[in-house]
């Protein structure tokens, strides 16, 4: 696809023109093809794995795949989410947790082939993307209060006609 592109592109052949002067747009087109090839390389990437949604001040837990020597094992790695870099393939996100009273700081690409899995443990409340001012803070000034989703229902915890007439004959009974 990416030689087929490229052969196409060099030859001359459907360069677009901006419609002002006549002129071929071929930075948009060269933008396109670097696009593409991000996107392939994505999905090559995520492909069997699922990324949840999680923004910053969720908490999250990430295992990591780690290589001691011959032997490789997964390491679990779970803080607090205090920032969030999106920047298609270079994305990454950055979890701070406090171990043994020293607070600690790891980068993980979003789409890393050593992450095994990642999964949101609990949702925060903030009013920041980046919360960069924890570094500062210690003890309850740290606390990132829960998000409270009352409206949201639980995935594929649809009301059935059958669970909706249930309580409904259990109150005409009494």
């Amino acid at each position: 696809m990416v030689q087929e592109t490229e052969q196409s592109w060099k030859s001359g052949a459907s360069l677009e023109s901006d419609g002002q002067n006549g002129r071929c747009n071929v930075k948009e087109r060269t933008m396109n093809i670097i696009d593409e090839i991000n996107q392939e390389q994505i999905d090559k990437l995520t492909d069997g794995k699922t990324i949840p949604e999680f923004a910053a001040g969720d908490t999250i837990k990430v295992n990591v795949r780690v290589v001691e020597g011959t032997r490789e094992r997964i390491q679990a790695f779970e803080g607090v989410c205090i920032a969030r870099k999106n920047d298609g393939l270079d994305s990454s996100f950055t979890l701070r947790k406090i171990s043994y009273g020293e607070g600690v700081e790891r980068v993980f690409p979003l789409y890393s082939p050593r992450l095994d899995s990642i999964e949101v443990v609990r949702r925060g409340r903030v009013r920041r993307s980046k919360l960069y001012y924890l570094r500062g803070r210690r003890g309850k000034s740290a606390r990132i209060a829960e998000k409270q989703d009352f409206n949201r229902k639980a995935k594929g915890a649809q009301a059935t006609p059958a669970a909706v007439e249930a309580p409904a004959e259990a109150a005409s009974e009494e």
